[in-house]
């Protein structure tokens, strides 16, 4: 595939079509790498990260902790 480098704000931007999307099982909106390999610009697909929940929880310190929060009562149909 050919294609022309453009401005998109105020950075270059590339535009890939849906044939070299679909070879290179890339979606839109997916995360990529992109690097700079031996003077090519190389786009690697990322794996979405996934955050365990115990993990989470297990960076919960006393130091860290927030308090509980009032936002008022309801005010409209909300069911409690």
């Amino acid at each position: 595939m050919q294609t022309i480098i453009k401005k998109w704000g105020n950075s270059p931007a590339l535009r890939l079509n849906a044939a070299v999307m679909k070879s290179a099982q890339l979606n839109i909106d997916q995360l990529v790498s992109v690097k700079v390999q031996k003077g090519r610009i190389v786009i690697e697909p990322m794996a979405k990260q996934e955050y365990p929940l115990d993990e989470l929880l297990s960076g919960i310190t006393a130091k860290n902790l927030h308090g509980e929060a009032d936002f008022g009562g309801p005010l409209g149909k909300e069911l409690l």
